[in-house]
């Protein structure tokens, strides 16, 4: 069984950065692609950011340049720098592998 767990949101001034961490267990992480999304209130959640095992990644439009997803395979661990934050960034986030999700971390952008 696949377990995700986030770390890393908070509340940051619009311009701020933050950085998240989800950590996975029960796979072998090494293989599989991982996948950040976000969901604001009212709104569907959408993706954010994609890395596949051998390091390829996609944006979604909107954070483009501003974000970046990476991956360490020693430590199984997907993290998402976000710089530049702006209110409409503010959401909970999640962590995704394959069709396991983790709990999300609440981000919150101050104007």
């Amino acid at each position: 069984q696949v377990r995700l767990v986030e770390s890393g949101g908070g509340l940051v001034q619009a311009g701020g950065s933050l950085r998240l961490s989800c950590v996975a267990s029960g796979s072998i992480f090494i293989v599989n692609a991982m996948a950040w999304h976000r969901q604001a209130p009212g709104k569907q959640r959408e993706l954010v950011a994609t890395i596949t095992a051998s390091g390829l990644t996609n944006y979604a439009d909107s954070v483009k340049g501003r974000f970046t997803i990476s991956r360490d395979n020693a430590k199984n661990t997907v993290y998402l720098q976000m710089n530049s934050l702006k209110p409409e960034d503010t959401a909970v986030y999640y962590c995704r592998q394959r069709d396991s999700w983790g709990q999300g971390t609440q981000v919150t952008v101050s104007s």
